[in-house]
Order: C-alpha cells, then structure tokens, then sequence
C-alpha cells in the first residue's frame, strides 16, 4: 500500500511542503509529489490502488484545483486532506480545525455542482461568488504579487467597502424564476455553508443534502455604511436576520447576471472582467431499491 501525497508549495504561506514532508515520514511507502508539476493526472491514476490512499495538503484553492484537473477521472483510492491553508472554509463547514491528521474527502468531492464563467466550466466546492467578494480575491491576488506578507481580507473589504466598489444592479434567476436586485454587494452561490475565511453566508446550507441544492445569497439595497454595520454579522450567520437588505434562494439551476463587469472567484481563484455566472448542481442519481 502506498501513501501518495500532493502538496502545493504556495499553502498556508509557503508551509505545505515541509507539512507534506512531515506526513511522508510516516512511512515507508510514501510517494511525495508537487501538484504545480503535475502535467495530467492520468498517468498518476493509473499506478493507483484501491488499497493505495491519495493526500492533498494545501487550502481551499488547492483543492479546487485538483477537483478540476481530476475532473470525469476515476480515483481508485479514499483521498484525504491536510489543511494548510489561510482559509480552510471547506473544513470549516465539515465542523473540524486543522490539528495536522488529515481528513477523508472521498464522499464529498463527489457530484460537485458546476460554474460556467466566460464560456469555460468549473466545478466547486465551496462556492462561486461575484461581488465585493470577487474584488477582494483581486485585491488579494494583486498584494501577494508585491509581498510575502499575509493578505488581510477583511482589511481589503472595509476598505472596498467604504471607498472602493460600487454596487451593481442584478438578475439573479433560479430554476427559472427571475428576481431583480439594486445595490448588490454580494452574490455568491453556495455548496457550503462557509467561504472568504470564516463567513457563515447560508447558514442552512447543506453540502450532504440528498437533493443537492445549491443556495444564493444576495446582500443587497443597503448604504455602505449600513452594509458595513451588517456584514461582521455574516461570520454567525446572523446577517440573514436583516431581512431587508439580505435574501437567501435555494435551487439546482442559477445564473448571476451583474450590469458591468466585476470579478468572480471559485474556490478562492479569481477571474476578472466577469458580467454572469451560472451554478448547477449535480444531483445525484436515486439509490437503486
């Protein structure tokens, strides 16, 4: 039985190398790869067992790639987890802190929803989200190329808050039914209940749901000086309770429709210049009797 672990050495600050190395110790049979030199997963798959187990150490963002670059591919192995990340929103949602033992994923890296952005598919885990959150993903992004220093998001979105971005107008349509917002900062649509660090944006969200409903959250018509009075509460979950100014849809098929282009994230990766996105879930297919 081998123990094959892919790191990204970007995680938790440049850390997951030498967290990967650490877990490789453990045995004998460890196979330690770098997953940014990974051309393909198709070769790796086919020397694996089902007796074998496949570790990922990194954060949100490393999972969200290897997701998509093991997209439709048969995984013969249980896969596992060890958060080094500055997020951890997955591991957040699944009720466990990073203490160094990786995490089976197997079951829920399975009928993830998918996101269509500028004509290119992805799926997710967390969420997709476009608004304040997506400008906070750019502005991060744009930090990390000019310092080594960790990125302060929620600096970032008081800031963008107050001075920096404007609020769209939106048509967010779900399982056909169209509704029409003004001033909309955020518009993430949801597998988990977290994202952006620690922020409970559905508090009824459901990853292990049997129907597989996605939900979206719409932060909208509010000042930016009410906005900011509003948003510390979403990391209790207890923004929802503002009625007025947050709206909460669940369903299979969304689509996110912005009046000028904004940038989106999944998963914590951001794309730029965006005006739609939509999320589909994956629902899974009825147990046979």
């Amino acid at each position: 039985m081998k123990q094959y672990i892919l790191f990204n050495p970007h995680a938790g600050n440049g850390t997951a190398e030498e967290v990967a190395k650490k877990l490789a110790a453990t045995s004998s049979d460890s196979v330690l790869l770098n997953m940014t030199a990974i051309d393909g997963y198709d070769s790796l798959m086919a020397g694996v067992t089902a007796e074998d187990t496949l570790t990922i150490c990194g954060g949100d963002g490393t999972l969200n790639r290897f997701i998509n670059d093991t997209d439709e591919m048969e995984i013969p192995c249980e896969v596992y987890y060890l958060a080094v990340g500055s997020g951890n929103d997955f591991l957040r949602d699944l009720d466990k802190t990073p203490d160094g033992t990786p995490v089976c994923i197997t079951q829920y890296i399975r009928n993830l929803p998918v996101t269509e952005v500028k004509g290119k598919t992805y799926r997710f885990l967390n969420n997709v989200g476009f608004g304040i959150d997506g400008y906070c993903c750019e502005e991060g992004d744009a930090q990390k190329a000019k310092s080594t220093k960790a990125v302060n998001y929620t600096a970032i979105a008081i800031k963008g808050l107050l001075f920096h971005y404007k609020p769209t107008s939106a048509v967010i349509t779900v399982d056909g039914k169209e509704y029409r917002f003004k001033k909309v900062w955020l518009a993430p649509t949801m597998k988990g209940r977290y994202y952006g660090g620690g922020m409970m944006a559905t508090p009824a969200q459901d990853r292990t749901a049997e129907d597989g409903k996605l939900s979206v959250l719409i932060f909208h018509g509010s000042s930016s000086l009410r906005t900011l009075m509003i948003f510390p509460s979403i990391f209790k979950g207890e923004h929802i309770k503002s009625e007025k100014f947050v709206t909460v849809l669940t369903g299979y098929d969304i689509k996110v429709v912005f009046d000028r282009p904004s940038p989106v994230q999944v998963d914590g990766e951001t794309i730029s210049g965006v005006t739609e996105y939509t999320a589909t879930a994956k629902v899974p297919a009825p147990a046979k009797v």
